[in-house]
């Protein structure tokens, strides 16, 4: 196991096209760091810095106390599963397993040993001697995950590794990495553009977007404390609503309003108004999550507004409700199921934001946070797992 530090680290392609923009990032021995971000923020490329198999532009990354820009991937004591297995479909489970070791010369006494610790902890014992072809897709990636265990790597890399699998097995899946994480405790790095996948996997989770990190932070930090629009916007589903506004008066007594003449008001309550006494008689969005988001037909016009019914997706216990408002604004409600009263389409509805729950940020796709002011923990650059 070994930490893993990334300091202003860049890559840069042909035409000036800048991945990754001097990015910080310090992984603590043991820790389950997830990166996530939409297509082309510059995860995975980070990830194969980490590993090797892309030049670094700038910076330095170091596994343990080494510096490695200059180490070939076969001596940086890593070991990576992609999306793809990459299996030998020519070789038995337990050949597939080993072949690594073999490469390396192990002795055989050593290699019998590791493989079969490997497969008793990923349940492949009864496989061993059969190929790739009579496998299922999850025992598929099993094997991928044992080949890289029985290296006993510093670190772990995983791009995307989930992605071929069905929806039920990646849930699978997901619960056995979790908890083949806690067993090694050997410090992994994970890529996904899956936000879910992200929050129940990581010890921390990465945000990135456009080369850069936007947050990083516990799961929880980063779902109950987005440090800008973006990160708001990406974590959580249903994602967070928005509308756009200005906020007006002063000390505690800020009242947000949407911008159009008809819109909604929301009175920010005491410690929010607090954060952003500095922005009013400015522009600002409001950010409220669908599951902070109430229909209550008796609810008082000074704390509701009204909105129509457009779509509705039964969710089982759960409905998700796709609102407009009067000024023509999108709201998602989530709400409860059980009682069977939701509204149906076309209905006209009483929407009620919970006040303790909203948030408000500048104007912008990545607009700062106007919550509380940015900590070292969860801003760009200098950044470490607690």
């Amino acid at each position: 196991m070994a930490r893993v530090t990334i300091d202003r680290v860049e890559k840069t392609y042909k035409g000036n096209v800048r991945a990754v923009k001097g990015i910080d990032l310090t992984i603590p021995d043991g820790q389950f760091v997830v990166l996530v971000g939409p297509s082309g923020c510059g995860k995975s490329t980070t990830l194969r810095m980490i590993a090797g198999l892309e030049d670094i532009s700038g910076g330095t990354i170091s596994i343990g106390d080494r510096v490695v820009n200059n180490v070939p991937p076969k001596d940086r004591d890593i070991a990576m599963v992609f999306q793809n297995y990459a299996l030998y479909p020519h070789m038995t489970v337990y050949q597939n397993m080993a072949f690594g070791l073999r490469l390396r010369k192990a002795p055989k006494s050593e290699i019998e040993k590791r493989v079969r610790d490997a497969s008793s902890i990923l349940g492949l014992d009864e496989y061993l001697q059969r190929k790739p072809k009579a496998l299922s897709g999850g025992q598929r990636q099993r094997v991928a995950l044992g080949r890289a265990i029985v290296r006993e790597p510093a670190c772990f890399l995983f791009d995307e590794p989930l992605s071929n699998l069905d929806a039920k097995l990646r849930v699978t899946m997901r619960s056995e990495l979790k908890a083949l994480h806690q067993r090694l405790k050997t410090t992994t790095v994970y890529v996904t553009h899956d936000q879910e996948e992200a929050m129940t996997l990581g010890d921390l989770v990465v945000v990135m977007a456009d080369g850069e990190i936007q947050q990083a932070g516990s799961p929880d930090q980063v779902f109950r404390a987005p440090v800008n629009r973006f990160v708001a916007g990406f974590v959580g589903m249903p994602p967070m609503n928005f509308l756009e506004g200005r906020l007006q008066g002063s000390g505690d007594a800020i009242v947000w309003k949407e911008s159009a003449s008809n819109g909604a008001e929301i009175a920010v309550p005491p410690p929010l108004a607090r954060h952003a006494a500095g922005s009013s008689g400015q522009p600002a969005v409001l950010g409220v999550r669908p599951g902070a988001i109430t229909l209550d037909p008796d609810a008082p016009d000074n704390r509701s507004f009204e909105a129509t019914v457009e779509v509705v997706e039964p969710l089982g216990e759960m409905t998700d409700i796709r609102l407009t408002t009067a000024s023509g604004a999108a709201l998602t409600a989530r709400v409860s199921s059980v009682d069977g009263s939701n509204p149906g389409i076309g209905d006209r509805v009483r929407v009620t934001l919970d006040a303790d729950r909203i948030h408000l940020f500048e104007p912008g796709p990545f607009g700062r946070s106007l919550d509380a002011p940015a900590t070292p923990a969860s801003t760009p650059g200098g950044t470490e797992a607690a």
